[in-house]
């Protein structure tokens, strides 16, 4: 009767070894397919951060230039684009009325240097003035006659009347000699304004060719070769477009992250994925009530002239301190249908996280959520890993 309950017992005991013996290859053949990895421990550090905002090229200086003398146009040497240089001709105005009265300017000043004296350019000195020194010989002529009547008349030799004589030439001699000298002093006077005429005849015949104020390319021609224009009348404006200036708008909250100084880095569409580089010059004092944003320019180099004024701007601004962050390395990060993931290692296995990206930092990017100081994420052998697979660290 107890034979059946015997095997069945048997039966039981074999089967309860045969299940030790499969879950013991099962834990060996597990073991043995632990993926290799690489990984890293994370840690928090100082990151230089950017704000990202957007603004326009501008150029460095834009003139519109004026002609500063009326006149005929005779000719035009640039057209829209040419590049010029500082005091490159722009257009030139008929000079010949110009160049007369320079000319006339001259000869009238020349006339009154030689009426003083100043043929050789020498300084202005009264006492060479001719009609000066022969004032002066005169009176000291008759200082001498009245120095010997005073002998004579101090000898009784000489009556008393013609002792008066001699002291009224001395007087007379003497005036002669103020006023010469003041004679002198005034045509000095007028020298110095023949002089200036000089200077603004020569002023307007130099004025007769308009040039350019810096280097830079022509945005403009407003006149062509027979217009007639007149002082004031815009001819061309110029553009300095090396360097070029780049203004932004922050927004307010982003304040106290700029200052002076601050690096720019931008790109425009006319070159996609290409980096430009500036650095900030002027940060406005004040917010715009409208818009609550702060203006700040920047100054960007543009020595090949790729770069052009209007150019909208996307750019990153360097703020001014460093603020800490998680760094990992760019291969620990895995993005799939647009979500990052990583890989944890922890107790020998893989567990995947979702995280979400900051910036890129070299060739690691930033972990803004999802990852903690410390942790060790898997660098390599990722298409290998999911979600608790056993892993074997290198």
């Amino acid at each position: 009767m107890f034979r059946p309950s015997l095997v069945v017992m048997f039966a039981t005991a074999l089967a309860v070894s045969a299940c030790n013996a499969d879950a013991t290859r099962g834990t060996a053949a597990a073991d043995t397919a632990a993926v290799s990895v690489s990984a890293v421990t994370v840690s928090e550090q100082p990151i230089t951060r950017f704000i990202r905002v957007s603004g326009t090229l501008m150029a460095q200086e834009d003139a519109e230039v004026a002609a500063e003398v009326a006149g005929r146009v005779v000719a035009t040497p640039v057209e829209r684009g040419s590049l010029v240089r500082s005091n490159d001709d722009l257009i030139r105005i008929a000079s010949a009325d110009a160049d007369a009265q320079a000319r006339e300017a001259q000869a009238n000043a020349a006339q009154i240097e030689a009426r003083l004296g100043l043929e050789g350019g020498g300084a202005f000195d009264v006492e060479r003035v001719p009609e000066v020194a022969n004032a002066k010989a005169n009176r000291q002529l008759a200082q001498n006659d009245f120095s010997r009547a005073k002998r004579l008349y101090d000898d009784k030799l000489l009556s008393q009347s013609e002792f008066d004589q001699r002291s009224m030439q001395v007087e007379a001699a003497e005036r002669q000699y103020d006023v010469a000298k003041n004679g002198a002093a005034q045509q000095y006077q007028a020298l110095m304004g023949a002089r200036a005429r000089v200077a603004m005849a020569q002023k307007a015949l130099a004025d007769t060719v308009v040039r350019a104020p810096f280097a830079g390319a022509i945005g403009e021609r407003f006149v062509s070769v027979g217009d007639y224009v007149t002082k004031g009348t815009k001819v061309a404006s110029v553009l300095r477009i090396d360097p070029l200036r780049v203004e932004l708008t922050v927004p307010e909250q982003y304040v106290s992250a700029v200052a002076v100084g601050r690096a720019v880095t931008f790109e425009v569409d006319a070159y996609p994925g290409e980096t430009f580089t500036g650095a900030v010059r002027y940060v406005s004092p004040s917010v715009t009530a409208a818009t609550r944003a702060l203006t700040l320019e920047a100054i960007v180099p543009n020595t090949a002239g790729r770069l052009k004024p209007g150019f909208f701007a996307t750019a990153r601004i360097e703020e001014a301190q460093k603020r800490p962050g998680i760094l990992v390395p760019a291969a620990a990060v895995r993005t799939v249908a647009g979500t990052a993931r990583v890989f944890v290692i922890a107790a020998g296995r893989a567990e995947e996280r979702i995280v979400m990206t900051g910036q890129v930092v070299g060739d690691q990017i930033e972990i803004a959520t999802g990852l903690k100081g410390g942790e060790r994420v898997a660098t390599a052998g990722l298409d290998q890993l999911v979600d608790g697979v056993a892993v074997a660290v290198k």
